[in-house]
This record gives structure tokens, sequence and C-alpha cells, in this order.
């Protein structure tokens, strides 16, 4: 029995498949495949078994969870205090739904860096909004920035509210949509396929099917695809606020929108965070870091920014 097997295996109870725990892992699905088979020869219990509505634990999975997520996170500690001794820096690492990481992620992380020169190490991910609580409580993300998540009492992590925005729905130019939204071509970027984002919640309500969806690299690409006429697509009112000025994109009237929305931070209790998450969630609440969740300087090239659907990419 590895940390390795207990890892994959927690990721999998938690996130409620391989699929989802392998692209939590950022590996491929067999390798979380064969690190559960091995746990459950070793154990002698099927642990996790898929039904009609989803994974389920055994008996004897219930009862590992507990004590497997206790061993994942003495695993990570003891990681973080070898790395404390030998001087190294503290790692921060922050993920994001795709818009915020597309554009508002590199500005902060940046920004906050420059704080810490030296003693802070930062890297960044996307990851969809059911993963954040998941990944936060395992020791695989110190910071999570997005919707709120639905996240299990029994993961020992706090989400506060830090930005309220407008979701609004763009349409090119003065061309406007007839009929039923459920009828509409709707451009989204990866978190539109996320049915805990705010994109993914308007969609449900109005009844949106699959078939009607089209899925972009990012927001940037989306806006340009309705900005020629192929659709309408949902955008966080402040970023695209240049393309409503110049005249590209315009409102489109929609009952219900534009959407009263937050961003949430989630990370582990005080009494378990680190400093540098500690650190980052207090300059969360700075004017500079609000100045630039409002009017970022800076973000991803469009032409680089190309986050995978429910995967999590570490730079």
């Amino acid at each position: 029995m590895t940390l390795t097997q207990l890892n994959a295996f927690v990721l999998v109870a938690r996130l409620g498949s391989v699929t989802a725990a392998a692209s939590a892992l950022g590996v491929s699905e067999p390798a979380v495949s064969q690190a559960l088979s091995a746990l459950r020869l070793h154990l002698g219990d099927q642990l996790v078994s898929r039904g009609p509505g989803g994974m389920t634990l055994t008996a004897g999975g219930a009862r590992l969870l507990a004590t497997a997520s206790q061993i994942v996170v003495l695993g990570a500690e003891a990681h973080a205090a070898v790395r404390a001794a030998q001087g190294a820096p503290e790692q921060l690492r922050v993920v994001a739904t795709s818009a915020i990481g597309e554009f508002v992620l590199s500005p902060l992380t940046e920004a906050f860096t420059r704080r810490y020169a030296g003693s802070v190490e930062v890297s960044t991910g996307v990851a969809a909004t059911k993963e954040m609580g998941v990944l936060v409580a395992n020791r695989l993300a110190d910071v999570a920035v997005g919707s709120s998540p639905a996240t299990d009492p029994a993961l020992a992590v706090v989400t506060e509210p830090i930005f309220r925005y407008r979701l609004v729905v763009v349409t090119g130019g003065h061309a406007k949509p007839h009929g039923s939204p459920a009828k509409w071509r709707w451009l989204v970027d990866p978190s539109g396929t996320d049915p805990d984002s705010d994109t993914g919640q308007l969609l449900a309500r109005l009844g949106v099917p699959d078939s009607r969806i089209g899925v972009f690299p990012n927001q940037t690409a989306a806006w340009a695809a309705a900005a020629d006429g192929a659709g309408v697509a949902p955008a966080v009112e402040h970023l695209v606020a240049q393309q409503l000025r110049r005249g590209e994109l315009s409102p489109v009237e929609l009952s219900g929108s534009p959407v009263d929305a937050c961003w949430h931070v989630t990370l582990l209790d005080r009494q378990h965070r680190g400093n540098a998450a500690s650190a980052f969630r207090r300059f969360l609440g700075t004017p500079e870091a609000m100045q630039l969740m409002r009017a970022p300087a800076a973000g991803v090239p469009p032409s680089r920014f190309r986050p995978p659907v429910y995967v999590t990419i570490w730079s």
C-alpha cells in the first residue's frame, strides 16, 4: 500500500470517477486505475464500485476514506517540512476556473510574487468548480478561485466571497437572436461545460441542450465567434467592456440576465493553511488585487490559453 495508491483512491471517491481523479492528478486514466487495482488487491476489497448513480463506496471503502485522507494530508505536510528544512521557498499552488485563468490569475499572481519575491514559489492551474474543494483538501492546491463550490462538509476547507460581477450575454454588433434561448447557438469557453459554474448554471436554467453549445478554447475565441455572428456568448461584463464600447459586441436582452454573480476563494481553514496561502488570501482583499480583478492589465495571450475541459494543468 503506497501514498500514490491512497491518493488515487481518495480522489476517485471524492470526485466520483477515475477520469476526474486522473485530471486532478495530471496523469492518465490507466495510471489511476492501476493504482486503485493494486490497493484493492492489497486490502482484499473493491473499495468503490460503479452503479447507475455513479461511483459508490463499499463498507470497507467508506471506512478507509477518512484514514486515507489523513495519510495523504500527512504526506503533503511531510514534503513541505523537508522543503522548509532545505531552505526552499514555500510553494503556493493556485487553481482557478477557465475565465479567471484567462484574464485575471496571471496578473494577480505576478503582483503577489513581487510582494514576496524569493520567499514564495507560485504555480497556477485550471480546474472545474467541483474539483476545487477536493484539490485544496488533498493538498494538490493551496488556493482555488472561482464559483462557489458545493463543498463536502467532511473537507476542512472554507469558501469566502471576494469579488462581485455581472454575467451578461453578448452577440455581434446589432444582430439579435430570435426565438427561445434554448434554440440559440451558445458559444462558451471550457467553464461553460462545468455544470457548477455560473455560466453552466445559466445554461441549465435556460434549458439549453448540449447540441446547441459550442465550446471554444477560451472566452476570447468565443467572443470573436459571437462578433462574427456565429451565436451568443456569456461573458463577464467588466472583462468584455472594451468590445462592448467599440461596438464589436452588444448585450442581448434576456429574462434573468444580467446575472449578479460572485467569485469565491476556497482554501484550508486558518489552523491548517500555510503562510503563503494566508498571505495570498489577505492580498486578495487589497485595493491592488481588486483593481486587477476589475481591470486586469495583462493576461494569458489567447493563442497560449487553451486548457482542456475538466483538466487541471500546472504551469
